[in-house]
């Protein structure tokens, strides 16, 4: 194990990312990263509780267990905290009836949401369905309002996947920014509020609590800024300049998450 392993002290709870960490997503339904099924198996073995913290936006939460439960990853859908379902709840609060802009396949969890006359336009990783058409509509809905509310799921620069790297929610959510001079509000990782939703799911307090993940900046800042531990997974979208970075440094750098685990086990 590694020397200097006082980061992996008096922990209760871990969240995970998904994406890069457990998992390569991909169009073939994507490859476990090895040892990582394990490693969910021991942790709930060990007794320390755990939440998945992802900000997934191309499935419903239910298909996205059935996905990592056929990739052999121990999972149910009250162990996901997701960027839809707090969308969800921040679009009731505000009577804000969204024009969405998100994958076919995530649509089913806004169903109980009211979408006519639209008053905000909600961005999620859409893939395919970034076409010109379809930013420029979301565009002209935010340009005409009196006052803009775009609502981002996450927003990411770009992730991994099994044949390459993917532009992400991110690059889009700044081009309608930047055309409609608007500041969009993110659901999702490095939110603050969706880590301390992610929390209380967990049932942890954010200092008993070590988030790992493989984005220098939306997991391991973003859990910082909560007063949590962060760990950079070395699998997924890690660069080795991820290990410069000016403002984020994690409490420590794994191989992967099955390194993680063996460390913070041998401290329990």
């Amino acid at each position: 194990a590694m020397a200097g392993c006082g980061w992996a002290r008096s922990v209760r709870g871990l969240l995970l990312d998904v994406s890069g960490v457990l998992y390569d997503s991909g169009a073939d339904g994507g490859v476990p990263i090895a040892g990582s099924a394990e490693a969910v198996r021991r942790i709930k073995a060990s007794g320390l509780k755990l939440q998945l913290c992802t900000n997934e936006t191309q499935a419903t939460r239910e298909n996205f267990v059935r996905k990592l439960r056929a990739l052999g990853f121990d999972i149910s859908v009250a162990e996901v905290t997701a960027p839809a379902p707090a969308a969800c709840r921040l679009l009731k609060e505000r009577g804000l009836r969204p024009h969405l802009l998100v994958h076919d396949d995530l649509v089913p969890e806004f169903a109980e949401i009211d979408k006519t006359n639209p008053n905000c336009v909600v961005l999620g990783d859409a893939a395919e369905n970034f076409t010109y058409a379809n930013l420029n509509e979301a565009f002209r809905l935010l340009i005409g309002m009196e006052k803009p509310v775009l609502i981002s799921l996450g927003k990411g620069r770009y992730y991994k996947e099994t044949d390459g790297l993917k532009l992400d929610v991110g690059a889009y959510m700044k081009a309608l920014e930047y055309a409609c001079d608007v500041q969009a509000e993110v659901v999702g990782k490095p939110a603050k509020r969706f880590f301390e939703s992610a929390l209380a799911e967990l049932g942890v307090p954010p200092e008993q609590a070590i988030m790992i993940g493989d984005d220098i900046v939306s997991d391991v800042g973003g859990a910082q800024q909560c007063g949590m531990r962060a760990l950079q997974v070395r699998t997924g979208k890690y660069r080795p300049s991820d290990e410069n970075h000016p403002l984020v440094k994690p409490d420590a750098y794994v191989n992967n998450l099955a390194e993680a685990v063996d460390i913070i086990l041998q401290q329990l």
